[in-house]
């Protein structure tokens, strides 16, 4: 068994060990793994709503899965300012880790819901070495038709950095899909019947959040353009390109009718 200090010692991997903290950075409204994605999980961790890093130094783990959390860096405290509603730290990664942000995981159970642990030699026997990976961990690749889960950040993403195992399999079918509402539970129904099928028309939703839907743009409107980041995608049908649309057409109403996506959703007709 390896402790994680141990291995970051092997690695070479700076840390004043008199005085760091162990940020475990869970699963939250604003995921930190979705940030690791994006390449702005030091942003995301910068802003504070308390002054959480009183130290010199910050061990960041990502949750994975629930007793593995992923290495996402060792930064520097250098400063913190209050802006408005929150403080907003400085920090610099340090050096000799960037090859390893991403490959290595942890292994820690936690045991209460505190997410900033001062490092002492009683935390740091609860840190050991899951693995290390080949290859820094990216979003996942496109995991069939039947297992597609989303939120709305993932994506972003997704279209985004154009993954191409997502843009393979999407732009290749027609299809209905389902946007859910992750804070109201309300369900939309949509399908897509253009040249590049779904792929296309998720990229209207991962730009503007709404696709040109009404109901979707009305609570934007209301909300801000933040609320998006409660939306889900998943798919409900696939079809092949042979498929007239008039076919596509009725297997959305159908599902309409089965999730009552029309009655307590945001389906207009």
């Amino acid at each position: 068994m390896i402790k994680m200090l141990d291995l970051f010692s092997a690695l070479k991997i700076s840390l004043n060990k008199d005085n760091y903290k162990i940020h475990i950075a869970s699963y939250s409204e604003n995921s930190p793994l979705e940030a690791y994605y994006d390449n702005s999980f030091k942003e995301w961790q910068e802003w504070q709503s308390k002054r959480n890093f009183k130290c010199e130094m910050v061990i960041s783990l990502i949750q994975y899965s629930h007793d593995v959390w992923m290495f996402a860096g060792v930064y520097k405290i250098l400063g913190n300012e209050w802006i408005e509603d929150h403080y907003e730290y400085d920090t610099i990664i340090l050096p000799n880790q960037e090859e390893f942000i991403g490959r290595i995981f942890i292994k820690h159970k936690r045991t209460g819901r505190a997410s900033y642990l001062w490092g002492t030699e009683k935390i740091e026997d609860q840190f050991v070495l899951h693995e290390i990976r080949p290859k820094a961990l990216t979003i996942q690749d496109y995991p069939g038709h039947n297992n597609v889960l989303i939120s709305h950040r993932e994506l972003k993403i997704i279209i985004n950095q154009q993954v191409e195992t997502w843009y393979g399999a999407l732009s290749n079918i027609k299809g209905i899909y389902l946007i859910t509402d992750t804070h109201n539970g309300k369900h939309y129904v949509g399908s897509a019947k253009g040249e590049e099928g779904i792929w296309q028309r998720w990229c209207n939703y991962a730009n503007d959040g709404h696709g040109g839907n009404k109901e979707l743009k009305l609570i934007l409107k209301e909300k801000g353009d933040d609320y998006m980041n409660n939306f889900q995608y998943a798919i409900l049908e696939i079809a092949d390109f042979q498929i007239h649309d008039d076919n596509i057409i009725e297997r959305e109403s159908y599902w309409k009718n089965i999730l009552k996506s029309r009655e307590f959703g945001y389906n207009e007709n």
